[in-house]
């Protein structure tokens, strides 16, 4: 039996899986108010062989170009520039919480004007801000590119997004963000997938663990998406977070099925049920042949020359086996619709199907 390639990589996931599923809480959720923090500047590339940004087509790539040149005592105050080796870019970074001064972030650095490529250039000092305006990294180095760009008098050769490049360790954080554990403050952790069930499912967990280690419960759920805690005495903030962060839940999944048109991708959750159906999957191909003719009459007879049409239509029709498909279990879904034999692309529409008849017992989200 042939097994779509999709579907065999889902069977193969769902073999290797943890048997109960459970993770670490700190997995599944984190502490409420820790987060990252979302860095942008603006800078120049500079150092480019003659694929930066067109001055006359980027304006403000030439006047930053002259106010940094003014900086550096060098007047080009009505110069006309045409260098093409430098690109006006923007500067983004995450900045981690407890990130302390001097610590290395990696940035993104994308062209905001027409150059072709960033391959080769070095950013130069860029100041990275947060949302308040106040600078908290500045960022600097040699830009990674991994596409390409090559072009010749009639064709031009594209690979990846080459205006598009990292800096690994180009930034350095210049003002630490207050992020310090509040010990006698309250506490709470976000999930970061909401549900009701791995809301509860952590409390309990957490509510077990305490009371054997410090004989009273220690959390509380208050939403889909949150759960309170309540430090233990005679122990620190950190502390309490790093123990419960160990503890195993098995967070609860909505039975969903995740479709991409496009490429033909397919994501079955693992509570997806569906009930009881016969699928029949079959196509059909219609060939038609046109063979003209040409009809002359004989010599000396009166008529004239004519073509003749001859059409030859075939028709053939593959598939159209006949499969039962049901079960409780991810495991029992893939082996139905591997009985079928099919493609991605038909895997699609029979999901659709069944779900427009009752028996797929699932949210479809078609992306």
């Amino acid at each position: 039996m042939r097994f779509p390639m999709l579907v065999l990589f889902a069977l193969i996931c769902f073999a290797l899986a943890p048997a109960n599923g459970a993770v670490r809480i700190k997995d599944v959720a984190s502490v409420k108010g820790v987060r990252e923090n979302q860095l942008v500047g603006y800078g120049l590339v500079v150092g480019l062989q003659g694929t930066g940004d067109t001055l006359q087509n980027a304006p403000f790539t030439g006047q930053s170009l002259q106010s940094m040149m003014d900086r550096m005592g060098v007047n080009v105050r009505g110069a006309n520039l045409r260098t093409r080796n430098v690109a006006a870019v923007m500067v983004t970074a995450d900045l981690p919480p407890f990130a302390a001064r001097g610590t290395r972030l990696d940035v993104t650095v994308s062209s905001m004007g027409d150059a072709a490529s960033l391959m080769g250039g070095t950013l130069l000092l860029t100041t990275l801000s947060g949302i308040d305006g106040q600078v908290y990294s500045i960022a600097q180095g040699p830009v990674s590119v991994t596409g390409f760009i090559a072009q010749g008098q009639a064709e031009t050769i594209t690979q990846g997004v080459p205006t598009a490049g990292h800096i690994s360790n180009g930034a350095t954080v210049e003002h630490e963000i207050d992020r310090t554990m509040p010990d006698g403050g309250p506490l709470a952790l976000e999930l970061r997938n909401p549900d009701f069930t791995t809301a509860v499912r952590i409390a309990d967990v957490i509510n077990a663990y305490s009371w054997r280690a410090y004989r009273r419960r220690a959390a509380r759920e208050e939403s889909p998406n949150s759960v309170s805690l309540s430090k233990p005495p005679r122990v620190s903030a950190t502390h309490f977070i790093a123990e419960i962060g160990e503890l195993l839940v098995e967070p609860d999944t909505p039975a969903r099925v995740v479709v991409d048109a496009r490429t033909g991708t397919v994501v079955i959750g693992q509570d997806v049920q569906i009930s009881p159906v016969a699928v029949t999957q079959g196509s059909l191909t219609v060939r038609v042949n046109e063979t003209p003719q040409v009809s002359q009459p004989n010599p000396f007879a009166k008529g004239r020359t004519v073509v003749t049409p001859q059409t030859d239509i075939a028709a053939s029709q593959s598939g159209g086996s006949v499969a039962i498909i049901g079960g409780r279990s991810l495991k029992a879904l893939v082996r139905g619709l591997n009985r079928i034999g099919l493609k991605p692309q038909g895997i699609i529409a029979i999901l659709q199907s069944i779900k427009a008849a009752g028996a797929l017992q699932a949210d479809i989200v078609v992306q």
